[in-house]
C-alpha cells in the first residue's frame, strides 16, 4: 500500500505562483508513475501531469503545458508540482496520485490517490 498526502495549496491571485508537494508512504515511489490530477467544482477529475517511473519522463496537458512542472525525489519519496502563471480556471482540488502499471493518463491507471489540496485563484 501506498499512502499519499498533497499539502502545498491555497489561495493566490492570477499570475501567481504555488508549489505542491507530494509525500507518500508505505512504498518507495521509484517504480510508479506519478500524476497530478484536478477536479474543479461540477467537473469531472482530469489528467495534468506525470512522471513516469521508467525513463523519468513527463507528459502535460496541454491546459498546462509550458506553465506547469512535476518533478519527484525518489530519495525523499516526494514528488512536486510548481505552478506559475497561474489563472482562475486553475482552480480546482488537486490530486496527487500512483501508477503500478503501464498507463499514465487516466484516472483507471492510478491505484493510489491521495486526499487532495485545495488551489484558489483569484482574477
Amino acid at each position: 500500500q501506498v499512502q499519499l498526502v498533497e499539502s502545498g495549496g491555497g489561495l493566490v491571485q492570477a499570475g501567481g505562483s504555488l508549489r505542491l508537494s507530494c509525500a507518500a508512504s508505505g512504498r518507495t515511489l521509484s517504480r510508479y508513475h506519478m500524476g497530478w490530477f484536478r477536479q474543479a467544482p461540477g467537473k469531472e477529475r482530469e489528467f495534468i501531469a506525470v512522471s513516469t517511473w521508467s525513463a523519468g519522463s513527463t507528459y502535460y496537458s496541454d491546459s498546462v503545458k509550458g506553465r506547469f512542472t512535476i518533478s519527484r525525489d525518489n530519495a525523499k519519496n516526494m514528488v512536486y508540482l510548481q505552478m506559475n502563471s497561474l489563472k482562475p480556471e486553475d482552480t480546482a482540488l488537486y490530486f496527487c496520485a500512483g501508477a503500478g502499471g503501464t498507463g499514465t493518463r487516466r484516472e483507471t491507471d492510478y491505484e493510489y490517490w491521495g486526499q487532495g489540496t485545495q488551489v484558489t485563484v483569484s482574477s
